[in-house]
């Protein structure tokens, strides 16, 4: 009885260290990568300071993936992840009873290379980063006619849109997806 309970134990204690990791929380960078930049992504639409929002909300994702310290520039960095906002399209998906547009589907394709600065070798990227999802929009009566009006009235949704999109393309560089 007392055997089987010591094997049982010795059993759960090796399995504690069996290589998994939580989600989103690993990464298959380099351990020399301490610092990486972040300069402003190129914005390649006609929405005014989107290139902003994304910029920032990937900065705000990696820092908080972890152990990196994140620079808005190129100097004296151990990689450098560079993007550009290529387009963007916002369709309506929904309507309510009285014929409003309630939900929309976004989408954003983006060119995004994260760069290893000591090795000068990309270490990932996509030159088409096609992403989408559907939002609701409950401000404004659903009255949206343009991605600039959806992007101008700084919703939730337009909050949530950024950090979606930072988290696709922070878990994608860390996680190597």
């Amino acid at each position: 009885m007392v055997r089987s309970w010591i094997v049982m134990l010795l059993l759960s204690v090796s399995s504690l260290s069996c290589g998994y990791a939580l989600s989103g929380r690993g990464s298959f960078l380099p351990d020399y990568i301490e610092t990486v930049g972040i300069p402003m992504f190129d914005n390649g639409t006609s929405v005014f300071d989107v290139e902003q929002l994304l910029t920032e909300q990937v900065r705000q994702v990696f820092i908080g993936r972890g152990r990196y310290r994140v620079v808005s520039d190129e100097i004296a960095v151990d990689a450098v992840l560079e993007g550009s906002i290529d387009d963007i399209n916002i369709v309506p998906a929904s309507f309510s009873s009285d014929q409003q547009a309630s939900r929309y589907i976004f989408t954003l394709t983006a060119s995004i290379v994260f760069r290893d600065l000591t090795t000068d070798e990309v270490l990932w990227e996509n030159p088409r980063l096609v992403f989408n999802d559907e939002y609701e929009v409950t401000s404004g009566g659903g009255n949206i006619s343009s991605v600039s009006a959806f992007f101008g009235q700084r919703s939730n949704a337009v909050e949530r849109v950024a950090q979606d999109f930072a988290q696709t393309v922070v878990s994608s560089i860390l996680e190597a997806f």
